[in-house]
């Protein structure tokens, strides 16, 4: 597919929303990058992510707080990559670009590739959420289906019971194999990969080593395969299905559409910002628990209008924009509880999976 071209409004929604955020930030003196408070969670969940795994792996505890701490330590680095590497990624962790940096790179100390990352969600996905064909999220093909323009198989009349299964293998099948996928065929999905400089394939390279040695080849050698396996199994299922669970709930529910270019113009509907609010939703925005874990991402229409802005101050932004919405008649989509997105996410997936 072409890449896709956005509608021209007369009176630009997206201007108007520019234009009052940047109001906000200027009357409240604020930086629109992180403070304190990003900064002290940053070091909560990195600090736990090592003592963790050097009590793990050298200090071995019993079975049973052995396989808890695993747990815990999925979660961690759920969090680690919501709450720093997502907003280094953007740019909005810091003002420094070197720390900005430096946050994206957690990101490939876990495992991933933030090159690859880099390609697939913040350019890609940002910029056209939800059409399929060009946005990698919602390609699950041939296990779900995602979108009525994808094709149906006789196993999606059941993804909305098998998908939590998916879901948990995300995590060890992105750093095993995903970015390894991308990095050989030089594409995600239909979209060419920019071309990789020397420094990019020595970093992809050299982080992948590095991974294996902390996350394989070291715990094997203290603990055992038997245990390795079982704690890493533990680990990785947690982390990817939380992961999932929280990047699904923002586009792939009810109420979210997913357009398509008219095919002769292969121009799209609506302008940028109304697209992203057709295609994105929140869930749970005044639970305070789930918005400091998650970094923000239970305001995924804030994040998606201003990706570089930090998580912290979505809470702030959200009553600006959902008064434009409200002026400019946009849809705006959201869930107040998170157990009311996923059941909204089943839904629609059992919808999918029967929809011509």
């Amino acid at each position: 597919m072409a890449t896709p071209k956005f509608a021209s409004a007369q009176t630009s929604f997206r201007a108007e929303l520019k234009k009052r955020i940047n109001e906000y930030f200027q009357e409240t003196g604020k930086a629109a990058t992180g403070n304190i408070a990003l900064y002290t969670k940053a070091i909560v969940l990195l600090s736990a992510f090592i003592l963790l795994y050097i009590h793990l792996v050298f200090f071995t505890p019993q079975t049973v707080f052995a396989i808890a701490e695993c747990v815990l330590l999925g979660f961690v680095v759920a969090g680690i990559g919501f709450n720093i590497m997502h907003d280094g990624a953007h740019g909005s962790f810091s003002k420094h670009a070197w720390l900005n940096n430096l946050a994206a790179f957690s990101l490939n100390l876990l495992g991933g590739s933030h090159f690859m990352w880099n390609m697939k969600h913040n350019v890609i996905h940002h910029a056209y959420t939800n059409i399929d064909g060009v946005d990698d999220d919602i390609d699950i093909k041939p296990w779900m289906r995602m979108s009525t323009t994808q094709p149906k198989y006789k196993l999606h009349r059941y993804q909305h019971i098998y998908f939590w299964g998916l879901y948990a293998l995300l995590y060890i099948l992105w750093i095993f194999v995903l970015d390894y996928q991308k990095y050989f065929k030089r594409r995600i999905g239909d979209m060419p990969l920019k071309k990789m400089s020397t420094a990019d394939h020595l970093i992809f390279w050299g982080f992948k080593i590095l991974n294996l040695a902390m996350f394989i080849a070291l715990p094997i050698y203290t603990l055992g395969f038997t245990s390795w396996l079982i704690g890493f199994l533990v680990f990785g299922v947690v982390a990817g299905l939380v992961i999932s669970i929280v990047f699904q709930l923002a586009h792939t529910v009810e109420h979210t559409h997913f357009p398509m270019p008219d095919v002769a113009t292969g121009r799209l509907e609506d302008e940028w910002a109304v697209h992203q609010l057709k295609t994105t939703a929140n869930f749970a925005p005044r639970n305070k628990v789930i918005n400091w874990f998650v970094g923000g991402l239970n305001f995924q229409v804030e994040h998606h209008l201003f990706p570089n802005i930090s998580h912290i101050h979505y809470p702030a932004i959200n009553k600006i924009i959902k008064q434009a919405c409200e002026e400019f008649s946009v849809t705006y989509i959201e869930f107040p509880k998170m157990r009311h997105a996923i059941a909204s996410h089943v839904s629609f997936l059992k919808q999918m999976g029967r929809a011509s």
